[in-house]
C-alpha cells in the first residue's frame, strides 16, 4: 500500500442522517478512521465529498432538501464550513489536518486551472499528514447539484492526480446482476452496461448510471475502480489491498 493514491468519493447517501436534513456525526468518525487507517499504512488519500447541501440546511432552518436550484446552492455555501469542520475534527483525532479544495469541471478543461489544481494537490500530499478534500464549488457550479453527486468529479480528480484506486462510497453493496447479487468483478465495462438501472437512493443525487459513466472514465485511464457500501467503511482497507469487496473494475491497459 505503500505506493497507492487512493481517491475516495462519498456520497450524499452515506454523509447524510436518514432524512438528509443534516450530517451523520457517527459516519464521518468511522470513515475517517478508514481513511487514517490507509495513510498510516503508507497511502496518500484524496477524499472527493458531497454533503454540503445537507449539512446547510440546519444553518438556514430547513427540514427537507430545497426543490429550487438557488435554495440549494445556498445550503451549500452555508454547509461548507459545517463539513470542512467535521472532516478536520475527526482526522484530527487521528493527528491528520484536512485541506479543502473547491473546484468545478471548468477548472479541469481549463489547461492553466488544472494545472494548478494539480500541483496544489501534490504540495499537499507531500506533507504527508494532510488529507484533501475536493468539492465541488455548487455556489457557482451546478453539475452535483442537477446530475452527478459528484461521481464525475471524482472520477476527474483521480486521472489529474494520478490515483491508482478510485473507491465509489455509496448506499448499496455494489453493481447487481438481474437476479440482485453484486457482481464482485468486471473486466469489460460494456458488457455489464445493461445491468445498470436508473434508480437511486432517496439521498442522492445521482445513481448507478452516473457512477458507471464516472467507472468508464477513470478505467480508460488506467485507474481501478471499485463501487462498494459506504455504511461498511471496514472493508475500505481490504479493498485497497484487492481483496473482494462491492464490485471491481479493472483498469484498461495503455
Amino acid at each position: 500500500m505503500a505506493t497507492q493514491r487512493i481517491v475516495l468519493k462519498f456520497g450524499s447517501g452515506i454523509l447524510a442522517r436518514p432524512k438528509g436534513n443534516a450530517l451523520d456525526e457517527a459516519q464521518f468518525k468511522k470513515l475517517a478512521n478508514a481513511v487514517a487507517g490507509l495513510v498510516k499504512s503508507g497511502a496518500q488519500c484524496i477524499i472527493v465529498s458531497s454533503g454540503a447541501v445537507a449539512a446547510g440546511m440546519p444553518v438556514l432552518g430547513l427540514a427537507e432538501r430545497p426543490g429550487d436550484l438557488a435554495t440549494r446552492q445556498a445550503c451549500a455555501a452555508a454547509g461548507q464550513p459545517t463539513l470542512m469542520g467535521l472532516y478536520a475534527e475527526k482526522f484530527g483525532e487521528h493527528g491528520l489536518k484536512v485541506a479543502q479544495l473547491l473546484l468545478t469541471h471548468g477548472d479541469l478543461d481549463s489547461r492553466m486551472r488544472r494545472e494548478n489544481a494539480g500541483n496544489t494537490l501534490e504540495r499537499l500530499l507531500d506533507r504527508g499528514n494532510v488529507v484533501p478534500v475536493v468539492n465541488e464549488n455548487d455556489s457557482v457550479a451546478v453539475e452535483e447539484l442537477r446530475f452527478g453527486d459528484n461521481d464525475h468529479l471524482s472520477a476527474e480528480v483521480a486521472t489529474l492526480a494520478g490515483a491508482h484506486l478510485l473507491i465509489i462510497l455509496t448506499s448499496v453493496d455494489g453493481l447487481t446482476d438481474a437476479s440482485g447479487k453484486v457482481v464482485p468483478l468486471v473486466r469489460d465495462i460494456e458488457a455489464v452496461a445493461g445491468l445498470v438501472r436508473e434508480e437511486k437512493g432517496k439521498l442522492s443525487v445521482g445513481g448507478m448510471v452516473t457512477k458507471l459513466e464516472a467507472v468508464r472514465m477513470a478505467v480508460g485511464a488506467g485507474i481501478t475502480t471499485v463501487i462498494a457500501n459506504g455504511r461498511k467503511p471496514r472493508m475500505i482497507a481490504a479493498i485497497a489491498e484487492g481483496k473482494a469487496g462491492g464490485t471491481r473494475f479493472v483498469a484498461q491497459e495503455s
